[in-house]
């Protein structure tokens, strides 16, 4: 069984905000791959399905950001779960907006659903960080993070979402290779080969040994031997 894990804020209000994308992740992938209805348990949303051949637990904390920890901490005593069963998906500054980066362990970065994980179950689980860009002064986070992605970022963020989704199926069988490459056919697919170059007009052989001369006859010249 694994435990896939989003990281956002409760309610509506909170919904469409990019300090929201783990919640955004799960939903997609629990609406592609019909899991079950989400329910209230663990302070948190849950809902259960497969991917591949593996049970899958996806759980929307509900406590707010900074108290993710303790949603994540009681479903994993629960279903009697490991840190190497437990894949975050979250927010990540440090990422280019539409960037995906998947990472075993590490240190929160500050990120405040992190730090709260890091103190419930230690910092060995697995992440996978969903880039938004940064807003270039560490005084203005708070405000960046907890705005809607604006409508310029819908192409590239319903082409993230539905590359995690495709690839969640190796993400849960703990081939991260795999799941990147399903993200990336997504954000950057490969160019079609059913373009046809352009075929240019044949031109007159020339006889071996003949360079191209350059025409250095006068426009008198030129109208006198029109008539010869």
């Amino acid at each position: 069984m694994k435990l896939f894990v989003g990281l956002g804020n409760p309610g509506g209000k909170y919904a469409r905000n990019r300090h929201n994308i783990g919640f955004m992740a799960l939903d997609q992938i629990a609406s592609d791959h019909g899991f079950s209805p989400w329910k209230s348990k663990f302070q948190a949303q849950l809902c259960e399905g497969m991917l591949g051949g593996a049970k899958v637990l996806l759980l929307k904390p509900q406590t707010f950001m900074n108290l993710s920890g303790q949603s994540v901490g009681e479903a994993m005593r629960f279903y009697k779960l490991t840190v190497d069963d437990v894949m975050v998906l979250h927010d990540e500054l440090d990422l280019a907006p539409g960037k995906c980066r998947v990472k075993q362990g590490g240190g929160h970065a500050g990120h405040n659903g992190l730090r709260s994980i890091h103190s419930h179950i230690g910092a060995d689980y697995g992440r996978v960080r969903l880039g938004i860009g940064h807003p270039g002064h560490k005084d203005a986070v708070a405000g960046y993070v907890l705005r809607d992605f604006p409508k310029a970022d819908e192409v590239w963020l319903d082409d993230l979402m539905r590359g995690i989704s495709d690839g969640a199926a190796s993400l849960a069988a703990g081939d991260g290779g795999r799941f990147m490459n399903a993200v990336a056919l997504r954000i950057a697919p490969p160019r079609s080969s059913t373009s046809k170059p352009k075929v240019q007009a044949p031109q007159a052989a020339k006889p071996e040994g003949v360079a191209d001369q350059p025409d250095q006859q006068s426009p008198l010249q030129k109208l006198l031997g029109k008539f010869k």
